[in-house]
């Protein structure tokens, strides 16, 4: 009998083992599925949120004196297709429901490198493929929480302060409700990883000075262009001084530094953009882990350009030390584009938000290169020239200034780029030391790329298709930089546009 007894239990406890392995090995399945799939695991961890934004286009570089924001909220979701809508969203700030904190995004940053310091909350611990970050409405309701006090006095609790101190409400329609997106392709590093009994830094870059668009009515309006990725207190970022070449001190003038990296497409994208202080010195941080390119362009004494630099897989925690810029000589002037973008839906006007970038090639092996994009600039006022300044982002919503070769029934706008007239300088990293490259002399080469945008929607991709690049000038020839002169680009049209 004990025997018996004992056998089947023994029989028993195999079955049980096997099972329990079963429903593990089912559970790793579970837990490692990719996709936009929801990824949770059991436990709690703790996410704290900053955010930074190193401005690149105060005066001189630019128009805005100041950009403040109101946040309310910031939230983040397990699915990468999750919408405004969708249940699941999971607060990381809950101190802000009560306490919304206006920033001024041109502000100096309270620490070494952090704007400010949004909030924390302990959440499920998984795999967060989805942040947005929503902000307090211009027109809030009755009894909803605001700020203690609002520097936009009455032009609602989002604004911009321009150069002549004049204050202008920053509109953003429907986005006070849904939230301003950073959507999995713009979370550095990959989705925010949250483990059980462990704590994250989150940081938020927004780039305001790729975030706002002119309107033709002189309104400006939030086109959010924000990054975030998980940031670590042992990186100390990026950093670097620029220089002139020949004098190996630092640049009087305007030097605008951007650091990069390749989109899906491969094609670098700016992540952060900056400018150099007197001294020369720039400083990316706080960083996600991984490795970056780097692409500074400059206007000294003058108007007199410079050749654009680059840096190549550069890993966070970098001090690059002197960054060289050639002075092109001869030249007066940068090298200026300009060009018409059009929308039609069908036989009527479309009406879309629209990015623009200058891309340069560069080599990067003996027979690979890569697009880079080329931080766009400004040419201050002289005694007897105007002020050039580029228009990376505008609106294309009337008819009024179309051009006559422009599509029938089209919205039409114009867009200036300013950039250098020369080709770059390139460095490959190297921990062991590297050397920058001679520009090759010849034609300077660019190509337009132009993205389009469903406006008010927080840049969800419009027309077909939603992206056009264009190499060529008005005359169908290759699209020349030349010094001191205006290109006009070839015209550049959107179809099938909400």
């Amino acid at each position: 009998m004990n025997s018996e007894w004992m056998a089947r239990n023994a029989r028993a406890g195999t079955l049980f083992l096997a099972a329990v392995a079963i429903f593990s090995i089912a559970g790793i399945i579970v837990s490692c599925s990719g996709g936009s799939s929801k990824t949770m695991v059991s436990g709690m961890g703790t996410v704290n949120v900053t955010l930074s934004d190193p401005p690149s286009c105060m005066p001189p570089n630019g128009q805005f004196a100041h950009v403040y924001v109101t946040v309310r909220s910031v939230q983040a979701h397990t699915s990468a297709t999750a919408t405004d809508s969708s249940s699941g969203w999971q607060e990381l700030a809950p101190q802000l429901a009560s306490a919304p904190i206006q920033i001024d995004l041109f502000s100096k940053p309270q620490t070494t490198c952090i704007l400010a310091q949004l909030g924390s909350a302990s959440l499920p611990a998984g795999s967060y493929q989805q942040i947005r970050l929503l902000l307090v409405s211009n027109t809030p309701q009755a009894g909803a929480a605001v700020p203690s006090t609002n520097a936009c006095a009455g032009n609602g609790f989002n604004c911009v302060v321009l150069q002549d101190s004049t204050i202008h409400e920053l509109d953003l329609s429907s986005q006070a409700n849904t939230g301003l997106k950073i959507p999995p392709g713009q979370i550095v590093g990959g989705p925010l990883q949250v483990s059980a009994g462990q704590s994250v830094d989150l940081n938020i870059d927004f780039n305001a000075c790729a975030s706002i668009v002119q309107e033709g009515n002189g309104k400006f309006r939030l086109k959010p262009t924000l990054t975030a990725g998980q940031v670590s207190a042992n990186n100390t970022g990026i950093s670097g001084k620029v220089v002139d070449s020949a004098t190996n001190a630092p640049i009087t003038g305007s030097v605008q530094v951007a650091i990069e990296q390749p989109d899906s497409m491969g094609v670098d994208r700016i992540v952060m953009q900056a400018v150099t202080d007197s001294n020369g010195n720039f400083n990316f941080c706080p960083l996600p882990t991984g490795t970056f390119d780097i692409v500074v362009v400059g206007i000294g004494p003058a108007n007199m350009p410079y050749n654009a630099t680059t840096v190549l897989n550069v890993p966070n925690g970098t001090n690059l030390g002197s960054i060289p810029l050639i002075a092109e000589v001869g030249a007066t002037a940068p090298a200026v584009f300009q060009g018409f973008v059009t929308s039609t839906n069908g036989a009527a006007a479309g009406s879309i938000d629209v990015s623009l970038a200058a891309l340069q090639t560069v080599p990067i092996g003996a027979t690979t290169t890569l697009q880079i994009t080329i931080p766009l600039q400004t040419i201050p006022a002289t005694n007897t020239t105007p002020e050039v300044g580029s228009t990376g982002l505008i609106s294309v919503s009337a008819n009024t200034t179309c051009p006559t070769v422009a599509p029938a029934n089209a919205n039409c706008a114009q867009y200036t780029l300013v950039v250098p007239a020369s080709n770059p300088s390139v460095g490959i990293f190297s921990s062991s030391g590297f050397k920058y490259s001679t520009p090759p002399t010849g034609d300077v080469l660019f190509t337009v790329d132009a993205r389009a945008a469903v406006p008010l929607s927080g840049g969800t991709p419009d027309c077909t298709p939603p992206e056009q690049m264009v190499a060529k000038d008005s005359t169908a020839a290759p699209l020349k930089a030349l010094p001191a002169t205006t290109t006009t680009v070839a015209e550049i049209d959107f179809s099938s546009c909400m």
